[in-house]
């Protein structure tokens, strides 16, 4: 069934629109857990449904959401849509899909993977590359995600705000896509005027400053105005929550080798 989607893509000539990769990678999903694969290894198939709601973004959203992420002063509206409630009165969200607030793990699971290898491209055109740079950045720049993770749940915790893990994930992975303008900058200024230290710090400080308050904005919708009377102020913790994103966006910059 999969091979006749792809052809029937390729006969058609669409092979190349976004659109339908897209729902072709769903159909698959769908087929993987349908015949009892998923179901095979334990715990895999609950992770996947868990997982899918992040992925379910198209083109209009990734377009719109990176310029939030990036020019956030721009936007006013940072509230997400209900879709409703269960019987419990648990308020349910709207996708990706339908909200441009919502938290997806696409952007930032792109972005690490671009910001990885444009580390691996300053380190060649230096004449530094080793395999070993990308693993190293990639654990370099995950360890101190989980870490800041961590320290957000527990700040959660001590106010007694409820927030889906996945969604501190989703949130605290958007700086990768400030670290790939940073990189990118850094390599391209650097290779044509031989300022790559001065474009990328310069970059630096508009993509951190943009994703300091996309988080400010973010989290200030995440907690609820009433939190625990002897846990932390929310109006602190929010302002942590953002300083912490300039602190992590310095602590895993690779520019050692720019020129």
């Amino acid at each position: 069934a999969m091979a006749r989607a792809a052809a029937n893509a390729v006969a058609t000539g669409k092979m190349g629109d976004n659109t339908v990769m897209m729902s072709m990678a769903e159909s698959m999903g769908k087929q993987f857990l349908e015949t009892g694969w998923a179901k095979a290894v334990p715990g895999l198939e609950r992770s996947m449904v868990g997982l899918r709601p992040y992925f379910a973004v198209d083109n209009v959203y990734v377009k719109r959401k990176m310029l939030r992420v990036l020019f956030p002063f721009a936007f006013r509206n940072w509230a997400r849509h209900e879709a409703g409630a269960d019987a419990e009165g648990k308020i349910s969200y709207a996708p990706p899909q339908h909200d441009d607030n919502a938290p997806d793990l696409y952007i930032p699971v792109m972005s690490l993977l671009t910001y990885v290898l444009l580390c691996a491209l300053c380190y060649g055109t230096a004449g530094k590359f080793d395999p070993d740079v990308l693993p190293d950045v990639t654990t370099k720049c995950l360890g101190f995600q989980l870490l800041e993770v961590i320290a957000i749940r527990i700040g959660f915790y001590l106010m007694e705000a409820p927030v889906p893990l996945l969604d501190l994930f989703c949130y605290t992975g958007y700086k990768y896509l400030g670290l790939v303008i940073n990189m990118f900058s850094g390599i391209t200024v650097g290779h044509l005027l031989g300022y790559g230290h001065r474009a990328y710090y310069f970059t630096y400080l508009w993509t951190a400053t943009a994703v300091s308050y996309f988080i400010l904005k973010v989290m200030a919708n995440c907690i609820p105005r009433i939190t625990s009377a002897v846990g932390p102020k929310r109006q602190f913790m929010v302002l942590g929550f953002a300083a912490s994103q300039f602190a992590t966006c310095w602590f895993v910059s690779q520019t050692k080798f720019l020129e």
